[in-house]
């Protein structure tokens, strides 16, 4: 049996960024592990993005406005750079209104409880006339990794939303370096050095354990399913059949996270407020075909993956 590490250590740390180390690990493992870490934490983590706008006077993105510097693509860019938090609910609107010269920042904003933007100071907008007023109105939306603005929820028809593309990811960027190192009278072990950055709403001590979760959830589940197959089926019996359906009722609990999605699939369900499998089998299939960003192959990927849990969708 191989060797296992030493436990991770921070051994650098400033503001949103910090430096993990892991020695002791058995040669090649270093690579496996790190890459692994960082695929998981760019591609993985739950964030929350601006997915839509709202500026008056501009209904579309190629809009100018008299009396702004800045072209409605020029805000909009500036919009992206925007970071929030959300405490509660899966979105929140805000508001911001300025009137008269000068720079207009996310400070701007009036943000309620729900919400935490983390980096205020980021400029938006110029005004250069006096007598100008800049609204602008925002949706912030909960979801993972980055969601191109074609796939992005907005309500049809409404005169002045425009869709940007969402990027939910709280991690802004994510190195690793492998270093051989001394363990007894062998020096061909691994020391992993991982680098992580994130954008403020959460912290590099959150970002890797949540990444480290990740994984040995999709490790456990795997490991269960084999284990599974290798075991005799037991004869059914009154307490086992009832114990099945205690079983069943824990699983319309599973959050739509952990049910191993494609990304545009998940992010299809928790942008219509899909939270858990159960919340999946209260909608037929021409339900959830109604839903905004899904589409018959989201559709099929769901019914697999409910069936695998024993569950169906409701009937017509």
């Amino acid at each position: 049996m191989i060797s296992l590490p030493l436990p991770p250590k921070v051994i650098q740390k400033k503001k949103n960024q910090a430096v993990f180390e892991i020695e002791a690990l058995y040669p090649g493992y270093g690579v496996t592990i790190g890459n692994a870490l960082r695929r998981t934490l760019l591609s993985s983590l739950q964030g929350a993005a601006v997915t839509e706008v709202k500026i008056k006077g501009a209904p579309h993105e190629f809009s100018t406005m008299p009396g702004i510097l800045e072209d409605t693509i020029m805000i909009m860019l500036n919009i992206k750079n925007l970071r929030f938090k959300i405490f509660e609910g899966e979105s929140q609107k805000i508001e911001l209104h300025k009137k008269g010269e000068g720079a207009v920042t996310g400070a701007d904003f009036k943000v309620p409880s729900q919400i935490k933007l983390v980096n205020p100071e980021i400029h938006l907008a110029t005004i250069t006339d006096k007598k100008t007023e800049f609204n602008l109105e925002v949706t912030i939306e909960k979801g993972i990794g980055y969601v191109p603005r074609d796939q992005v929820k907005t309500k049809k028809g409404e005169i002045g939303a425009i869709a940007i593309d969402a990027i939910y990811t709280p991690i802004k960027n994510v190195n690793f370096q492998v270093e051989n190192m001394r363990v007894g009278d062998r020096t061909d072990f691994d020391k992993l050095s991982l680098e992580i950055e994130t954008d403020g709403t959460i912290t590099p001590e959150e970002a890797f354990f949540e990444a480290c979760d990740i994984l040995i959830k999709h490790f456990n589940l795997i490991f269960q399913g084999k284990a599974g197959e290798s075991e005799e089926k037991p004869e059914k019996t009154e307490k086992t059949e009832e114990a099945e359906k205690e079983g069943e009722q824990d699983v319309t609990k599973l959050l739509v996270e952990d049910m191993k999605l494609t990304g545009r699939t998940l992010n299809a369900l928790v942008n219509n407020g899909i939270k858990t499998a159960g919340g999946i089998i209260r909608k037929s299939e021409k339900g959830l075909l109604e839903l905004e960003g899904m589409g018959d192959k989201a559709v099929s990927e769901i019914k697999r993956k409910i069936k695998k849990l024993g569950l169906e969708l409701r009937q017509e």
